[in-house]
């Protein structure tokens, strides 16, 4: 029986419009990739919509401090965000903003409903407002001391040193982030979504299988604390949408946020045609929804969303499947030691398909935090993809080029061990459609265990001394051939791009129904290598370039718009910040390369009776002989670090964004080794 052909909406959570992708955040981006190619490769109607999250204070300010237009800074994210997805091969669908025409049309009316129905509620609130940057202050945007444990330089929502939440009016010696004014409190009439009104909707809908257990159990806390009315409005000057009738106030960010998933869909809709938007979003809709999401962004997934959808008369979601988060090496991602790796220096140095086999390894359809244990990782994508996978191929396709004239045999034995493969098929399509990709890769990875064993039992490269074993040579092989392109077919969602070579050198495409059939009496291509080993070399050369990449100092003075926006101005310090770096004139005493590495100098400086060994990232813009006898600037009290060629005992100030831009500062002439800059 053929089965139903299914209409799948899937999106994915909008990554925020402030800041480039990084590998914590493309594991949630890679698990819907995985489960959207499944669904299509099944031949199921499925759509991925993704879009930037681009309205907020954050945007605001930042554009201010780089003194160009919120919308030209968030068209130069999307490009930038879109390109790093594409280089991982997340294929949406579409990919949209949330700062779009659809986008405030399904707000307003999102909003006008619920008002009409008696959801929206107003009163005023008192708030911290900066008098200096004239506008009411965010709770990330407001630090002071805990007011339960005293702790200093806490932001305005909760401490990071005893963990209590509050609001920002009860910080004690409150600062502005923004300006560093001491902020007054002043009213302000705020706007509020109804939540307590849908608790009911609420309890049923969280129980009814539509969250993960883990989840729904941790949502009981709001139920138990009482559900309280949210607020959904902001007061100027804001970047974001107005709210209707209602001069000088603006939708709060994660109002609109979601609706994006709407609005993203509504614009690709209407511009290819390929699916109606009714149908999938009105009320009545018999359409599958499903959202992914990081556990971080619960509570305003699976309460705020799905009872605004349900106040203004639209569907809820199917499912809200929540993953967790990504620690490196088993501890947080740090940027001192290199493992806050973007995504594009990932992309610089490794396949996308390492980190996506390696990911589908090792996700559940739990909320479990994920380790990426670069040894572990490499280890991996050797022993599994190359080692395993790959060498079937490399085993069986030279005789089958060389000896057979690249056709493969009209007879296969094996039928039993050829039928196990093919019947693998509805366990692992389980295993996908669960989002069990750790068990659908252990299960893939069990039969090409068999497979090997297979070809190593029958020893093809011995029987073929042997004139009249050609033909049961060319049957082995054959088979061989046949199991790894059944293993490839189940691995295609996992790694399209390799999958893609595969059927190049097959001569063959794939569908996932492609298992039914085998390859007998066909014509192959020549083989050619389909997947290198992932090298530590390169591991940690990726590393070290991380930690360069955050060591790079930004451009001391510049005036040009250009330079801002690659190199933002950091947030405000106090003098108190700034008078705790000791900068020192220091002479280049000596100048080398540093053998093995890539972008840095190896300088030794001379403060005036003291020398410092310092490594500097600025290969790329000097030759070291015309540096010796320069003085420069350098952190002479930054504390001594450890790298792999040595001990670093400072940094010398540089401006530019790299390569060859790269400029040391150099004082004046008189400026003497070890005097203190001021």
């Amino acid at each position: 029986m053929t089965q139903a052909t299914r209409k799948i909406l899937v999106t994915n959570a909008l990554p925020y419009a402030n800041g480039p992708i990084h590998l914590g955040h493309m594991l949630g981006y890679i698990q819907a990739d995985i489960w959207v190619r499944f669904q299509k490769f099944r031949g199921n109607e499925c759509h991925y919509m993704c879009a930037d999250d681009a309205h907020g204070t954050p945007i605001m300010l930042k554009a201010q401090q780089l003194g160009i237009a919120p919308e030209d800074m968030i068209a130069e994210m999307n490009a930038a965000h879109q390109r790093d997805f594409g280089d991982f091969h997340v294929a949406f669908d579409h990919y949209y903003s949330t700062h779009s025409p659809e986008n405030r049309e399904l707000a307003e009316t999102i909003y006008r409903r619920l008002r009409d129905n008696d959801h929206i509620k107003t009163r005023v609130i008192e708030q911290l407002y900066d008098p200096q940057q004239e506008m009411f202050l965010p709770d990330r945007f407001v630090k002071g001391e805990c007011p339960s444990c005293g702790a200093a330089d806490q932001y305005g929502d909760n401490c990071d040193v005893c963990g209590a939440t509050y609001a920002p009016t009860e910080l004690k010696n409150p600062k502005s982030v923004v300006s560093g004014a001491e902020p007054e409190l002043r009213q302000s009439e705020h706007y509020f979504f109804d939540l307590p009104a849908f608790n009911d909707m609420l309890k049923a809908w969280t129980r009814s299988g539509s969250l993960q257990e883990e989840m729904a159990n941790k949502l009981n806390e709001w139920f138990e604390q009482g559900l309280q009315q949210w607020d959904i409005s902001r007061d100027a000057p804001y970047f974001g949408f107005e709210i209707p009738d209602a001069p000088g106030k603006y939708f709060y960010v994660w109002l609109d946020a979601p609706i994006g998933y709407m609005s993203s869909f509504k614009h690709y809709c209407d511009q290819t045609g390929n699916a109606n938007w009714d149908e999938y979003w009105q009320a009545d809709s018999e359409t599958e929804l499903y959202h992914f999401i990081g556990k971080d962004i619960i509570y305003f997934h699976s309460l705020f969303w799905p009872a605004m959808l349900k106040g203004a008369n639209f569907r809820q979601p199917n499912n809200v499947w929540a993953h967790g988060f990504i620690t490196v090496n088993g501890t947080k991602m740090s940027k001192s030691k290199g493992t806050f790796i973007m995504a594009r220096t990932y992309l610089e140095h490794l396949d996308p398909e390492y980190l996506r086999y390696y990911f589908a390894a090792k996700l559940t359809s739990r909320i479990d935090d994920l380790d990426l244990n670069l040894t572990d990782f490499a280890q991996r994508v050797n022993s599994d993809l190359v080692g395993k996978v790959v060498n079937i191929a490399s085993r069986c396709a030279s005789f089958i080029t060389k000896k057979f004239d690249g056709k493969l045999s009209a007879n296969l034995p094996e039928q039993e061990l050829l039928a196990d493969f093919q019947n693998a098929a509805a366990g692992l399509a389980e295993a996908y459609e669960k989002r069990e990709f750790s068990k659908a890769m252990r299960d893939i990875m069990a039969l090409a265990d068999r497979a090997n064993q297979y070809i190593a039992d029958k020893e093809p490269w011995q029987l073929i001394k042997d004139p009249e074993k050609a033909d049961e040579v060319h049957e082995i092989c054959s088979v061989g051939i046949n199991l790894f392109r059944l293993l490839m077919i189940y691995l295609t969602p996992v790694v399209p791009e390799l999958a893609k070579r595969v059927q190049s050198f097959l001569n063959n495409e794939f569908t996932w129904d492609s298992h039914k059939q085998l390859l007998t009496d066909h014509q192959v291509n020549k083989f050619s290598a389909l997947l290198k080993r992932v090298e530590m070399d390169t591991v940690n050369a990726m590393i070290e370039d991380s930690k360069e990449a955050q060591q790079q100092p930004a451009t001391a003075v510049t005036t040009s718009n250009e330079e801002l926006a690659n190199d933002p101005i950091s947030e405000t310090i106090q003098f108190e910040d700034f008078a705790k770096l000791d900068l020192r004139v220091a002479l280049i005493a000596n100048a080398e390369h540093v053998e093995g590495a890539d972008k840095l100098l190896k300088l030794t400086l001379d403060l005036g009776g003291e020398t410092r060994q310092v490594f500097a990232g600025i290969k790329s813009a000097y030759d070291p002989a015309t540096l010796i006898g320069q003085h420069t600037v350098m952190v002479a009290n930054l504390a001594p670090r450890k790298m792999r060629f040595g001990l670093s005992e400072g940094m010398v100030l540089a401006a530019g964004p790299g390569g060859s831009e790269l400029y040391i500062m150099n004082p004046h002439a008189g400026a003497k080794p070890g005097m203190r800059v001021k």
